[in-house]
This record gives C-alpha cells, sequence and structure tokens, in this order.
C-alpha cells in the first residue's frame, strides 16, 4: 500500500488546499509533501531490491479486466530512487516558494502537489495507461505554474512547453499502442503490462518494425529530455517559470523522458537501438557541444543554467546508448545529480531574483561582499555541476564517458567510434567549467553592482529559510560525491535486468574492459 500512499497524500492534500482559505495552503502544502517524503524514506526502508534486481512496492487492482486494463504500481531501485529525488524536492520547492509567491496560494500549492502525483505515478507505473496517463499529465500543472506565475514571456513560453511536449507524447503513444495490438492479435487477450509488452515486443516483432517504434517513443522521450534537435521549448520554459517550477522542471520533469528512455526503448526494441545507437549518441554530442557554446555567450544567468541542462543530459542519454553497465549506471546516477546540483543553481538565481529583480549579469555582480553566504552555497554548487573529483557530477559524467569509451568495437558501436564519441563528448566537460566559471566570477566575485534604484524588503543575504532549503541539496552532493557505490550498488540487480536484451552487446564491453578479455 505504500506505493497507493505516495501517489494518493499529496492529491489528497491538493484536494485539502482547495477547500481550505488561501492562507492556510502554504501549511497544508508543506504537511503534505513532508508526509510524502516520509511514506518515500518507509518505502525505501522496507525495499528489498537494492543491488539485487526485482521489484517491490507492488500493488495491483483489475479495472476493467476483459480489456486486460489494471492499476498495476510498483518499483525496482532506479525507479524508487527517482522517487526519493522528487520526494527530497517537493517540500524543498515548497519552502522555497514561501515569499516568491504571494498571490492565487491555492492554485499555485495545490497544481505543485498534483504534479507531483503525476511524477510519482510515472516511476511507479507497471502498466502502460498508468503510465501514459501521469506522464501526460505532468503537463497540466506544469502549465498552469508557468502560463500564471511565471515573468513576462509566460504565455508563449507554457503554450510552447505544452504543444511541444504534448505532439510528441501522441507520436510515442501510437508506437506504444501498436506493441498493444500486435501483442493482442498474438497472445488472443488485451495486455497493458509493461513487462508482458516489453518482453514480446523485444522478440515478436520484426527489426523494422522495432525501427518505427524505436522512432515513435524517440518523439515523446526526446522532447521530454530534451534532446538536440527538439529542446528548443526548454530554455524558454525555463527562464520564464517560477522560481519552484524551474526547480521541478530541471529536477524531475526532464528525468522522465530519460527514465522512459530506460524503461521502455531499451528492453523493448533491443534490435534497433543497436541499429541507431550511433546516431543517438552523435546527437546527443551535438546537443551537448551546442548547447555549451550558447551558454557561453548569456547575459541572462538563469538562462545559461537552462541551456545547461541541454548540454548535461546529453551525457545521460550517452549513457543509456552505451548499453553497458558502467554507461546505464551513470545515467542513472546523472539523473539524480543533476536534479540534486542544478535544482540548487535554480533556488539560488532565484533566491537572487527575490532581491534585485533582475537575473542580467550586466546588472548584478560581486555579490561575494554583500551575500557572502549566497555566493558560498553559488560556488559550491557550480563546482558540484562542473563535475569537482569529490563532489557529486564528477562520478556520473566519468561513468558515462567511460561507459561510451567501452562500447566501442564489440559493444554498442562499430571499430573505435566508442573512444572517439567519448573524446569528443568529454569537451563538453571542458567548456560547462568554462561557462560556469565565467558566470561564477561576474556575479559571485569582483566589483559589487548592483540595478539603479535597487530596494528591498528582503535580507540582503539568505535567512534561515533559504540555508534550509538549499542544506539538504548540499548534502546529497557531497555524499553521492564521497560514496557514489550507495546508489551504483543499489542499481546494479536493476540495470542487469535492463540489459538483459542486449547479451551479446554485454559480453562484448565486458571482454573489452577485462584482464586478457576474459569476462569478470
Amino acid at each position: 500500500m505504500l506505493s497507493v500512499l505516495l501517489m494518493v497524500v499529496p492529491l489528497a492534500g491538493a484536494i485539502v488546499i482547495m477547500l481550505a482559505p488561501a492562507r492556510a495552503a502554504r501549511g497544508i502544502a508543506m504537511i503534505a509533501t513532508l508526509a510524502g517524503a516520509g511514506i518515500a524514506v518507509a518505502a525505501a526502508t522496507n525495499f528489498d531490491g537494492w543491488g539485487t534486481g526485482g521489484w517491490g512496492l507492488e500493488f495491483q487492482s483489475e479495472l476493467l479486466p476483459t480489456l486486460g486494463i489494471t492499476l498495476t504500481l510498483g518499483a525496482d531501485s532506479v525507479s524508487l530512487m527517482l522517487i526519493l529525488l522528487t520526494a527530497l524536492l517537493m517540500p524543498l520547492a515548497v519552502l522555497g516558494s514561501w515569499t516568491a509567491v504571494t498571490t492565487r496560494l491555492r492554485e499555485y500549492y495545490g497544481w505543485m502537489l498534483v504534479l507531483s502525483t503525476a511524477m510519482i505515478g510515472v516511476f511507479l507505473a507497471r502498466d502502460l495507461l498508468v503510465f501514459y496517463i501521469c506522464f501526460e499529465f505532468t503537463l497540466v500543472p506544469m502549465y498552469f505554474l508557468i502560463a500564471i506565475y511565471g515573468s513576462g514571456n509566460r504565455a508563449w513560453a507554457s503554450l510552447k512547453f505544452f504543444i511541444y511536449t504534448f505532439l510528441g507524447s501522441l507520436i510515442a503513444l501510437a508506437g506504444l499502442l501498436y506493441v498493444v495490438w500486435q501483442h493482442a492479435a498474438v497472445a488472443g487477450a488485451w495486455s497493458f503490462s509493461i513487462p508482458e509488452l516489453a518482453a514480446f515486443a523485444s522478440t515478436g516483432l520484426t527489426s523494422v518494425e522495432q525501427a518505427w517504434i524505436l522512432l515513435a517513443l524517440m518523439a515523446g522521450f526526446a522532447v521530454k529530455i530534451p534532446l538536440f534537435p527538439v529542446h528548443t521549448w526548454l530554455p524558454l520554459a525555463h527562464t520564464e517559470a517560477p522560481t519552484a517550477g524551474s526547480v521541478l522542471l530541471a529536477g524531475v520533469l526532464l528525468k522522465l523522458g530519460t527514465y522512459g528512455l530506460y524503461r521502455f526503448v531499451l528492453p523493448m526494441v533491443p534490435a534497433a537501438v543497436v541499429e541507431w545507437a550511433p546516431l543517438i549518441a552523435v546527437l546527443s554530442i551535438i546537443g551537448i557541444l551546442y548547447a555549451a557554446l550558447i551558454c557561453w555567450v548569456q547575459t541572462d544567468v538563469k538562462k545559461l543554467v537552462a541551456y545547461s541542462s541541454v548540454s548535461h543530459l546529453g551525457f545521460c542519454v550517452l549513457g543509456l546508448v552505451a548499453l553497458n553497465p558502467l554507461g546505464l549506471q551513470g545515467s542513472v546516477l546523472y539523473m539524480i545529480n543533476h536534479g540534486l546540483s542544478t535544482g540548487a543553481l535554480f533556488f539560488l538565481i532565484g533566491m537572487m531574483y527575490e532581491r534585485y529583480h533582475t537575473r542580467d549579469m550586466g546588472q548584478v555582480g560581486g555579490l561575494a561582499s554583500k551575500m557572502p553566504v549566497w555566493s558560498c552555497f553559488m560556488v559550491f554548487f557550480v563546482l558540484a555541476s562542473v563535475g569537482l573529483p569529490g563532489l557529486n557530477g564528477f562520478v556520473s559524467e566519468f561513468l558515462c564517458l567511460i561507459g561510451t569509451f567501452a562500447a566501442g568495437g564489440s559493444g554498442a558501436y562499430p571499430g573505435v567510434l566508442g573512444p572517439w564519441l567519448a573524446a569528443i563528448a568529454a569537451i563538453g566537460m571542458i567548456f560547462a567549467a568554462m561557462y560556469l566559471l565565467i558566470m561564477v566570477g561576474k556575479i559571485v566575485f569582483g566589483t559589487l553592482r548592483e540595478p539603479p534604484g535597487h530596494a528591498s524588503d528582503m535580507p540582503s543575504d539568505l535567512n534561515f529559510r533559504e540555508i534550509v532549503v538549499l542544506v539538504p541539496l548540499a548534502i546529497g552532493c557531497i555524499l553521492l560525491g564521497v560514496q557514489p557505490d550507495l546508489a551504483i550498488h543499489a542499481m546494479e540487480g536493476a540495470v542487469a535486468d535492463t540489459l538483459s536484451a542486449y547479451p551479446d552487446v554485454v559480453t562484448g564491453v565486458l571482454n573489452s574492459v577485462s584482464p586478457q578479455g576474459a569476462t569478470p
């Protein structure tokens, strides 16, 4: 029942908020999100599949058995780690919005809790209809959060976000329904079970059919990530969204796309993935380098961090299509690390904006002299984002690159393509260090610059509430930087289950990286 509670508690909180006075919305949202975090911790404590694979938190209720429609929930170690990330970010997003949002409080916090229900539903879904309903419904609350509470160009940003992701999801739905239809024709009964459909599609569909399904699924998931060249909605949505909206968008919503690749594309269409992995890797690397170069010329600090998400998530996709344990472990770890460090950067930018009402690096800078606590956090999370050894970003980027390198030859890529792809992608790490450190140099160090006529009723430096928002994220960055094996070991069994559809590829990679070519 813990899986049901993970979805019901935030939804119940949203309903209570709609019925309660507006002044109580913040408190109710905080109680609901803290309760959800407590349930997520209890679920993780009672989960038996850490490191060994398998599923837990399972729940099933038949809705329309004649049509094969059931409410089926469950989690493996990968999905449970993403649920824990969501559970951590939700109360921080509520607390971080305490002074930033002062109007239409019931709608704001109500939509946030509905968004939490939908996001957790994606990670818990074991039935295709449950997954797709939750996956698609995440668009609705985020649309309203941007359209109502965003900044100047919020109307166009919310509309572009909705159109891009909705159309991509419809194409993905067509591909998934084709699998359902083909399975029903063979089995003689309808089924929407994700494991059953994945097992059928991986062996029962031709390579041509798998290629078309891969194209359809990539249309939905690549837009959500977003992968080059379908990334243009993200910087605008990030820039115009309220602070908490940007945090949840970067921290969780973008991971729905990479999670979709992990949960559907890899196990469902292995023949097509092996054939098209080099092209997907090339697109990922283009996104890594292209977005990094765009970051270099930005003057709006929030837009810079938004474009950095396009660049960073290219590493996630690169690790996934390496089709080996190193790449997949690095990719999943990167999903979590990106949510921590980039989510914190959006919090910090929002805190600066509350005081100065600008994000222009030409108007505000040299804040170390006036906001030393804020500046320390900014430097810390930037170092985490650039992959400083000892902090969380380093290990995940390193594993994605090593996985790509090892995928050459007898792995996912022919010849020496793997090492070349890894070498070119590594340039993106250099670019990231340059544009993020240049940003820090402008807004943290140097002579203090403030907008003309600046006046704010906020304290000059961070208050206790804002520090409380940032400290858990900083602890997570240090913990996963010093002890990444906590997460890597936890996902080993789940990653092995996903890669079971690629025995020849995985064996080739293991042979290439083990002594004397012997499989460990």
